[in-house]
């Protein structure tokens, strides 16, 4: 595509910034009358947190029995009268309505799009459609929650300050439809963070005393209900810096509930396919309110089973579960890698911190403590944590600083050679610097002289860029971008059009700017008459 090796130049700020203020928070004294929240979109519940003259308690909602619970289950069902929502869909599902579970899963396709369809019912929505939808009814339940003094965190002009988050791992697709459903449901998000980097944040501010001069690390592990997150978090007083980050989007509480399904429908002698959609729901439900009620101590679990009482060995659930819990072990090594060379030197942690509702299975600390000895914390409320810490961030009086890095590499594939063969250019590595001190965040820049008179741009995202230079893992692709380098062809329909090679042509720029939620904006120029055009991870804005 070019005649010479493309020029780099990158912005990768080292000094701190503080993250809310990079999202449009403004600073305090400039009147901010309205509440802070921090919302936890979680894969089986969604928790909020509030700013509290500096402390951060949980937003309670009713349930369908009239009692309070700090959490909305992540629930859609599907009615005569339409879709519903958190414990509403929970009750129409025991009366047979179809029902969605685990929304977020779904979220963390490479190739998730807003488009994306999922059947619910016999009918095909749009995961935007669900997602947005759902939010609609969080913010109606938040106008009506204690605490709020009937603030409604999506009205127009409204004063509510919002942060969000998204697992460490998550494409850039995935935090791109977040942002854009929290939006259309009217929420004010001045933030979004990463998942362990609020869970941070919650440890730091619960846990302060435990960080010294020379322990300054916190390792979070966060075991959701679908997803798993890690990060190495170097912590200086009420600065944070996220050293790296690891996860995996199909590990979490779900699959402890799956597993123990399976061990309950083996003992009654029973299959899945014998079950109708109610008593499957009503299965996992029984599921995981039994892990979440497991202690060290207890020894059996008690099931039914199309009313057939049927017990588990509460060791034979933890030898089935051993081997997910060893994926996640397996996650953190690059991790604990950072902290020496050779066997892990765990001098300077000050702590493991535990969250995560998944957390809740007493075989995880158990391994845990065997990796890192006595050092392991788990937060009082680990399935708040990551809310808890949203809230701090979106405090404008908190005083928390953030720099954080990406999980992801983020690079190019290009035509060479009048389109003959592809070369990938690794615009990003992973763990670089997502913003920090300068306006724009990170900025990288690249220019060169086109030779060809279309340039095809294959974004995509990676798991990570090996020492070759070549993109590792699983890749999740967006458009294709076609920028026309021949001014001739800049009105034309070029999706059909071959690459062709026409030497030494003119001087191109592409700008690359990084924001705090992780996104990527391209900016193509022609720099010779100043012919632009942008995209947000390929998708064209402008």
């Amino acid at each position: 595509m070019t005649a010479e090796r493309p020029r780099t130049s990158g912005t990768l700020p080292a000094s701190s910034s503080r993250g809310r203020r990079q999202a449009g928070a403004p600073a305090s004294g400039a009147g901010w009358p309205g509440p802070s929240l921090g919302i936890d979109l979680g894969t089986t519940r969604t928790v909020v947190a509030r700013a509290d003259r500096g402390n951060y308690p949980v937003v309670p909602f009713t349930d369908e029995h009239g009692d309070a619970q700090e959490y909305l289950p992540s629930l859609t069902a599907l009615t005569p009268d339409g879709l519903l929502h958190g414990f509403a869909a929970r009750a129409a599902a025991r009366d047979g309505a179809p029902l969605l579970r685990s929304l977020k899963r779904r979220l963390a396709s490479p190739r998730i799009t807003p488009a994306t369809e999922v059947e619910l019912g016999g009918q095909r929505f749009t995961v935007l459609e669900i997602l947005t939808d759902y939010l609609r009814h969080l913010r109606s339940q938040l106008k009506a929650a204690p605490g709020m003094d009937d603030a409604d965190p999506g009205a127009r002009g409204s004063s509510v300050s919002v942060a969000v988050a998204v697992p460490a791992h998550a494409f850039g697709a995935q935090r791109l439809l977040t942002l854009e459903a929290f939006g259309d449901a009217g929420f004010n998000v001045i933030a979004m963070l990463n998942e362990p980097s609020a869970a941070g944040f919650e440890y730091t501010h619960r846990k302060a005393r435990t960080v010294s001069s020379k322990r300054t690390r916190v390792l979070v592990y966060d075991l959701g209900g679908g997803t798993f997150d890690t990060s190495l978090v170097d912590v200086r007083g009420v600065a944070h810096e996220v050293l790296a980050s690891r996860g995996l989007g199909d590990l979490g509480g779900d699959d402890v509930d799956l597993l123990l399904a399976q061990l309950a429908l083996e003992r009654a002698g029973a299959r899945e396919e014998d079950l109708d959609d109610r008593e499957v729901s009503d299965l996992l439900d029984q599921c995981r309110d039994a892990k979440e009620a497991l202690s060290p101590q207890t020894r059996r679990i008690a099931l039914d089973v199309r009313g057939k009482d049927v017990i588990i060995p509460t060791a034979e659930l933890y030898d089935a579960c051993k081997p997910l819990m060893e994926r996640s072990l397996d996650v953190m090594e690059p991790l604990i890698g950072r902290l020496a060379d050779g066997d892990p030197d765990l001098t300077e942690v000050a702590g493991v911190h535990l969250v995560g509702g998944g957390s809740a299975l007493p075989l995880v600390p158990r391994m845990l403590r065997e990796r890192f000895g006595a050092r392991v914390h788990r937060s009082p409320y680990p399935g708040a944590s990551t809310a808890i810490g949203l809230a701090i961030a979106s405090d404008r009086d908190s005083g928390y600083d953030l720099i954080d890095r990406l999980s992801r590499g983020f690079g190019v594939f290009r035509e060479a050679d009048g389109g003959q063969r592809t070369t990938f250019d690794a615009i990003l590595g992973e763990d670089a610097i997502q913003a920090g001190a300068t306006r724009e965040g990170t900025v990288i820049t690249r220019q060169y002289t086109a030779v060809h008179n279309i340039g095809r741009f294959r974004f995509v995202e990676c798991a990570g860029v090996d020492a070759d230079g070549e993109p590792r893992g699983e890749l999740a692709p967006y458009q294709e971008i076609i920028f026309p380098f021949d001014p001739a062809l800049r009105d034309e329909d070029l999706s059909g059009r071959p690459v062709e090679r026409t030497g030494a042509g003119r001087r191109v720029q592409e700008r690359y700017e990084i924001d705090s939620a992780g996104l990527v904006r391209v900016t193509i120029t022609d720099l010779e008459d100043g012919f632009s055009r942008h995209y947000v991870l390929g998708r064209q804005t402008a």
